[in-house]
């Protein structure tokens, strides 16, 4: 098995739409998708997530989120504390390099995801671009959210329908990261088919141009 954490943006852009979502084994490396219960507390602490994501605590969804929720020994604990002071800290003395390119310093939160992630041997999914330089930084493995959806796709496990609806709808929200759009016609080349070539676009312009 190989636990794949989902940190809070990543949760909120599946979690509505593959049902279920967490604790199914997927994929030749049997993936399986979790959270921790720190992702639901940053949810409840932020009432522009908990106005933009209503749907958040719907019962199904919270009674999942409890029984697929990954259990941690005193030991476990410790170390992830430890681990993710050392993150936090790395961040902070770096600030300059979390804050070009898109990115954003990485919060406690995220910091814990990416402790959990080493001390569980767990890959962490987030599109959080900060994230991806920190767990650069000390060589942790991650995934951009798309790559999970792209695992998901392959094994089966859902639709190239479905694909098509959680880009709609990231879309329609304004909440279409760049790295998405970036993978929409290469990873995803079988659901949207390959993106147009400026030629070809050109002629379909002309085409349709008034004469």
């Amino acid at each position: 098995m190989t636990l794949v954490l989902l940190d809070t943006n990543a949760y909120l852009r599946l979690a509505k739409r593959i049902k279920p979502l967490l604790g199914i084994r997927f994929g030749q490396k049997g993936y399986v998708l979790t959270i921790l219960k720190d992702v639901e507390d940053e949810v409840h602490r932020s009432a522009r997530l908990q106005e933009y994501f209503p749907w958040f605590d719907d019962p199904p969804l919270q009674q999942e989120r409890l029984a697929k929720r990954v259990r941690l020994s005193r030991d476990e604990k410790a170390q992830i504390t430890a681990m993710k002071s050392v993150l936090r800290q790395h961040a902070l003395a770096h600030a300059a390099d979390y804050t070009t390119l898109g990115r954003s310093p990485p919060s406690p939160t995220d910091c814990l995801c990416l402790a959990f992630g080493q001390v569980r041997q767990a890959i962490v999914a987030t599109d959080d671009l900060g994230m991806h330089k920190l767990a650069e930084d000390f060589e942790l493995p991650i995934f951009h959210c798309h790559e999970v959806l792209k695992k998901m796709l392959t094994a089966k496990a859902i639709s190239k329908e479905l694909v098509t609806d959680i880009y709609h709808a990231l879309e329609v929200n304004g909440d279409l990261p760049r790295s998405w759009v970036e993978v929409k016609h290469t990873a995803f080349k079988k659901v949207f088919g390959l993106k147009p070539t400026l030629p070809a676009m050109e002629s379909e312009a002309k085409a349709g141009s008034p004469q």
